[in-house]
């Protein structure tokens, strides 16, 4: 993907900030600047009436009743299944399986494919800057099977190091499992490279997409992906509903995750037989009016564009990175351009929490810690970092009142 868009048409910051009415809250007497993005993304009111609408008038179970609303709500559940399948240019919609969110995405994958597919011996490839939901149901797989873990390493700028793919790939790797773009550094990562030489080896490729998605557009087939992993909420979406696209043939191939209601096709004492793709993994009822309302976000997402909030997150993108780099005593970590609107950053002699606080007094709204990335900051030496996470609907005026805040609480602590 480009990193700088061009040819679209601006974004209607006051119309979309309307339709966010959370934005426009004040927190300790000041304007709130909402920069904790990449935990969660604001919603706006369509994805607020999706929910409503489903509960106050379509409320009812899906797939198993004969009337009227579970009818309904059965339609509207498979059409986002559906209309997800067509964004992310799955093969068949039959390829989506709806979760609680990234996390269970992944401990599926860690524990269904592995289960069927890893063994003594096979090989796990990661990266240093995984998330700890890409890093710890492969340790519990690799404990299991007898597999090994291996780790990508990063320079101390916090990119990784793809001089050493050479013997870190092999015949023995079985699965690659990566992020698309670090949620602690913002970077993009260079997955077409590592990805092509995984494929060499015949290993399973699995993305974690979480910090990409409400990013700009992601084609699984171009990606050459066996899984593909998200979260609703980090695309303007609902908590508690996630995405596992992952290909036919890994699918059929893998036992269930959980068993219950729904991903049975018969039930007796002596066997039972599972349910065909993609109920084969949905076991039990879901969260309805979740799933109903990502459809909402990803239509709001679609008529925004992405080429247009790519354009408006690199502009915001640049702004940031060039004030930042004005101030005395800071360290950015993954220094680079090629990279989402997210910046980890630590001001010499303060510590991020005391920098963290001092900010939410002024109104402003960032992470501190090691944002579930303990393995990154421990080869970095960082304790953790202040994270300052943009998206399309933040402001340049809000950078500005970041910029005043911080340099306030700088001046306070030292």
């Amino acid at each position: 993907m480009e990193n700088t868009p061009t040819h679209t048409v601006p974004l209607d910051l006051r119309k979309i900030r309307k339709h966010i009415p959370l934005l426009d809250s004040k927190v300790n007497g000041s304007p709130l600047v909402y920069f904790d993005n990449a935990a969660t993304t604001q919603k706006p009111l369509e994805l607020i009436e999706a929910i409503n609408t489903y509960y106050q008038f379509h409320n009812a179970n899906i797939h198993r009743g004969a009337h009227y609303l579970a009818n309904l709500a059965t339609g509207e559940f498979e059409q986002t299944r559906t209309d997800m399948a067509a964004w992310l240019n799955a093969a068949e919609s039959a390829e989506i399986i709806f979760t609680s969110g990234t996390t269970e995405s992944i401990n599926l994958v860690a524990q269904c494919w592995g289960h069927a597919f890893l063994q003594q011996g096979d090989e796990i490839l990661v990266s240093t800057t995984e998330h700890h939901s890409n890093i710890v149901p492969w340790q519990m797989a690799a404990e299991r099977s007898g597999a090994a873990l291996k780790v990508i390493p990063i320079d101390d700028n916090g990119l990784w190091d793809l001089s050493t793919l050479d013997t870190l790939i092999s015949s023995r790797t079985k699965m690659l499992a990566i992020q698309q773009v670090s949620n602690a550094l913002g970077t993009i990562q260079p997955i077409d490279k590592v990805i092509a030489e995984a494929k060499k080896v015949g290993a399973c490729v699995l993305i974690d997409g979480a910090q990409a998605i409400g990013h700009f557009k992601v084609d699984v087939q171009a990606l050459d992906c066996d899984f593909y992993t998200f979260s609703a909420h980090k695309m303007y979406g609902p908590t508690g509903v996630g995405v596992l696209y992952g290909k036919r043939q890994w699918l059929d191939a893998m036992p269930p995750y959980k068993g219950g209601g729904e991903m049975i096709k018969t039930v007796s004492f002596e066997k039972t037989t599972y349910n065909v793709l993609p109920h084969k993994f949905e076991a039990g009822t879901p969260d309805i009016a979740g799933v109903i309302a990502l459809n909402a976000a990803l239509g709001y997402m679609r008529d925004l564009g992405m080429e247009a909030i790519a354009a408006q997150e690199e502009k915001l993108r640049s702004k940031m990175d060039r004030v930042l780099h004005a101030i005395d005593g800071i360290r950015i970590y993954g220094d680079t351009t090629y990279k989402v609107p997210i910046f980890s950053f630590n001001i010499d002699g303060i510590h991020p929490y005391d920098l963290g606080t001092l900010l939410d007094k002024q109104g402003v709204a960032v992470r501190t810690g090691h944002h579930c990335t303990e393995p990154l900051w421990t080869r970095l030496q960082a304790p953790g970092t202040v994270r300052a996470s943009l998206a399309m609907y933040n402001t340049e005026e809000e950078i500005d009142l970041f910029v005043m805040a911080l340099q306030k609480a700088i001046h306070m602590l030292r």
